[in-house]
């Protein structure tokens, strides 16, 4: 935007353009509570690996503080937890944009 240009204010009887208007309402709940559930479902993840990783520190340092064997567990489990972290709150539900690309793709197998 220039300095010559002032914003824009949508006009209440124009449609919003930034909503899709090809999703149905039963659809876009359909999606929220799935996103939802993902969300609740890492919290969940993320809890017990903080609780379990935390018990093998205990146990750890409770046996001696000898080699921190802890760091194997925390890092394997903590690449899932990350892929989990990722699905919940980066990766969207593909476009229909994006499933009518590969349906044709599929078709002309």
């Amino acid at each position: 935007m220039t300095a010559n240009q002032l914003p824009v204010e949508p006009h209440h009887d124009e449609p919003d353009p930034t909503i899709d208007r090809a999703v149905t309402e039963v659809d876009l709940r359909g999606r929220a509570l799935g996103r939802l559930k993902k969300k609740a479902d890492f919290r969940v993840h993320l809890l017990i690996y903080v609780l379990v990783n935390g018990m093998l520190v205990l146990i750890w340092a409770m046996t001696g503080a000898g080699f921190f064997w802890p760091v194997f567990p925390i890092a394997g489990w903590g690449i899932g937890v990350v892929a989990n972290a990722v699905d919940a709150y980066v990766v969207h539900a593909p476009t229909e944009e994006q499933i009518e690309t590969e349906m044709e793709r599929l078709r002309r197998r």
